[in-house]
Parts: C-alpha cells; structure tokens; sequence
C-alpha cells in the first residue's frame, strides 16, 4: 500500500480529530488496536502511528485504510512520519490500571473556601459503582442530572453549588470519560452549558476500557477509591458515599482471594482454547441442518462472553435489563454475534456481545438496529482488549 502521498497537513487534521475523540474513542471509530511500540509523539503527547497514518490516507483517496490494508512498524509508518518531520519515538503505553492512576493523580478542580471542589469525583465514583454493579455504562444525562445533583448537595463541599453538567463536561479532557449521542462541538465545562445538556440529552459515563477495569479488578477499584479519598475527601471516603453509590472499599489488611481473580483468568484460557480452534480452521467448520450448510459455534465463546458480562447487559444504553432469572437461576441474557455467525461473522468474543432480550431484539429486529450494531461492535472490541490488557 502506497503511503507516499499523505501530508503533514492530514496527519495534523487527525491528530487534532484524536484530540476531540480521546485516544480510545479514535482506536474504536477507526477499528485500530492500541500501538505496542512505534508512537508518534507530537507536542508532548504521544499517538498510535499507524492509526493515525490509516486515518490520514482518506485525505488522499477519500476513505481510511484498515488496520490489515497495511504493515506498521519503523520502515513503513515510521519512515513516512520522519520524511514529514514528525518525531516517531519506541515507548510502552501504559497498562489500564496506570492510566487510571494517573488519570486521577492528575485530576484538577476549582478551589473553594472549604478545600478542592468535589464535583468531578463524586461523577467519577458514581460511574465506578455502576461498573461495579455491572450497570448501564452509559447514562442518558436527563435521567442522572437529579441523581448526580443529589449526591452533591449531600457530599460536595459547603461552599459548592450541585452543579453535575460541569464536571460532566470537564472530563471529557481526559481518558476516562465519554460524552455521546450530541450533534457538533461540546462547549466548554466553565460556560452556561446547562441549555446545551438540556436541548442535547447526551449520554456519558467511564470509557469502556475504564468501565471494564472497575468491573473486573477489585484491587484497581480499591486504588481509585483511596487516591480520590485522599486528594478530595481529607484521607477517605465517607462510607455513607460509597453504599449509596454501589461501591464497597477493601479493608485495611485485606487482599483479593484467588476466587476474585478466578473470571479474568477463566476469561483468557476460554479466549486462548478458541483462538487455538481458530488456528486449526475449527472456525471454517460446518454442519448441516435443516438442509442448511452452517459454521459451527465455539461453546468456549459464549462462556469467556457471559463471564466477561458479569450478568449484566453489554449494551452500553441498556434499558431493558430484566431483574428476573431463568430456571437456573442465571441471568436472562443471550450470546449474540455482532457479526452475524450465519454470515461466517468470526466466532470470538472481540465481536460477541450479551445482550438481555430486548436489546437482542432492537438489534436484530429494531429500526435502529444498524446504528446499534455498531456501537456493540465497538464495545465488544473495547471491553476484551482490556480484559487481556490486564495481564
């Protein structure tokens, strides 16, 4: 693939598109995987080379190339980064649970009489409770303006109106949060942007990689508690605060059982027995039913998925959940190929998904099927990458 033709001026416009998205945001739109080595590092901040040289390429045919259209590395990718003056440098991102810490040790508010405002950790911690309960990711802002405003008034500081449509905002600057479902630019956190929230109705909440860090990782949700408890709540957390937000703090002393551990390593040796199918050409099997040709279905899949799931609806704007059980006592979900598997869809859970009947339904049948079939896409793919980032 001919790389030759692209500019400083486009790898410029998709660097400052990376900016307005967030890293993981731009990796999921375009279908890229984090970079492992090779980053280009421009004004500080350093940027996955290849997806950003696969981004820039639809300035010279009208369309991005994919991740498999070409080969990254220092000959390719590098060597046409250096020809356009950009700095191309080998380091290691960080691993989720780092790029949470520093999200939060970073993390700055306005100053009030009583001590740094708490508005943007009481947001935070009141999404790390819906991870930890394995809730909707996402939040329609009309349906958590209240509840964020309560938790406010009771929590926040003296001094500090409830105010949630500003930190909602304000952590759109960093990795961890997502706004969607808006129409053109956000406005800034520190304007009136209470009449934009209100006409716009976005959803938000942890970005998926956060999301599933918090959900899987009690020890990395422990962490996050005690830095936000010292940087903003005088050492800890009140306890009244983390029962009504669904969080439960490890004590003092206390370490994650074996037990806690069991789902993530189940997890990857599932994901491990079906990649290993895979590179027997187990995928391109078939059966015959119905006087139907069909590929066969990995069993191996739909456990590492419903584990992944912790029993709750992937659909990151799930409303649809049901409280009830089967039978057997397990949750109402069902395993579903965003992929259609019919359609020889690849049988892995990167593009597999739980879903509770309703949301299976929209999907399969629903007017806005299309849109949602792709964002499951993206979510399946966000949510393994890190689950087997975090070994």
């Amino acid at each position: 693939m001919d790389l030759s033709e692209i500019t400083r001026e486009a790898v410029l416009d998709v660097i400052g598109e990376c900016d307005q998205l967030g890293r993981g945001r731009f990796l999921e739109r375009y279908g890229f995987e984090p970079a492992r080595r090779y980053f280009l590092r421009h004004d500080g901040v350093l940027y996955d080379s290849k997806a950003i040289v696969g981004v820039a390429h639809r300035f010279v045919t009208g369309r991005p190339l994919a991740a498999d259209q070409f080969s990254g590395g220092r000959e390719t990718v590098g060597r046409l980064l250096d020809r356009l003056g950009f700095e191309v440098v080998v380091d290691e991102p960080a691993a989720p649970r780092r790029r949470l810490v520093q999200v939060l040790e970073s993390l700055r508010g306005a100053k009030t009489p009583d001590g740094p405002a708490r508005h943007q950790p009481i947001t935070l911690l009141w999404a790390m409770g819906r991870a930890a309960g394995h809730r909707p990711r996402l939040v329609f802002w009309r349906d958590a303006n209240t509840e964020l405003r309560g938790l406010m008034r009771e929590y926040g500081q003296p001094s500090s109106r409830p105010t949630p449509e500003f930190p909602i905002l304000a952590l759109t600057r960093t990795d961890v949060w997502e706004l969607q479902g808006h129409v053109g630019g956000i406005p800034p956190a520190h304007g009136e942007p209470m009449a934009w929230l209100d006409e716009q109705n976005p959803s938000f909440g942890l970005a998926t990689w956060a999301y599933e860090l918090i959900a899987s990782d009690e020890s990395a949700r422990s962490e996050a508690i005690a830095i936000l408890g010292r940087r903003f709540f005088n050492g800890s957390l009140p306890e009244a605060l983390l029962g009504e937000v669904g969080l439960r703090q490890l004590k003092r002393g206390d370490t994650p059982s074996a037990q806690d551990w069991s789902p993530l390593e189940a997890y990857l040796r599932l994901c491990q027995t079906v990649e290993a199918a895979e590179a027997r050409g187990d995928h391109d099997r078939s059966t015959v039913s119905a006087a139907r040709e069909q590929p066969v279905r990995s069993s191996a899949s739909v456990k590492a998925v419903l584990i992944r799931s912790g029993g709750r609806c992937e659909n990151p704007l799930c409303t649809g959940q049901p409280n009830d059980v089967n039978k057997d006592g397990e949750p109402i979900l069902e395993v579903d190929h965003v992929h259609d598997r019919a359609k020889w869809g690849r049988d892995h859970p990167i593009q597999m998904i739980a879903l509770c009947p309703n949301c299976h339904a929209i999907k399969t049948r629903g007017r806005t099927g299309e849109q949602l079939r792709e964002l499951l896409l993206l979510e399946a793919r966000a949510r393994h990458s890190t689950w087997v980032s975090q070994v």
